[in-house]
């Protein structure tokens, strides 16, 4: 029995597919930014170079951050699948829908996340 109110699970599965959307769009808008940066001396001054390459570094990682989450939303859309959602992936108790709608790519309570 959940202590919070019911698990409303096509809300849940429509914030999840939102959020997917708009990391793709993410994606796509920033697909130059993470281009190979050239190297060509004659053109850019070793500062920019050095600018340049830094600035693909941080978009690199920003993408490799966008990667995780959509895989962390594939796998609760899995779970809603299995009828698993909701569940915590460790003790396997309810995790109030408070924490769900904060995070509903969540899979462990707030107990389990502790350590407790």
């Amino acid at each position: 029995m959940r202590d919070d109110s019911p698990l409303d699970l096509d809300r849940f599965r429509k914030l999840l597919e939102d959020r997917l959307a708009e990391l793709a769009a993410l994606d796509v808008s920033t697909k130059d930014s993470r281009a190979p940066v050239t190297l060509d001396q004659q053109s850019v001054g070793r500062l920019s170079r050095m600018d340049a390459l830094q600035g693909q570094a941080m978009a690199l990682a920003t993408e490799q951050r966008r990667k995780a989450e959509e895989s962390r939303i594939r796998a609760a859309l899995t779970r809603i699948d299995n009828g698993d959602y909701g569940l915590c992936a460790v003790c396997d108790e309810d995790i109030p829908v408070k924490r769900l709608e904060l995070d509903p790519a969540i899979q462990t309570c707030v107990d389990c996340v502790g350590g407790s």
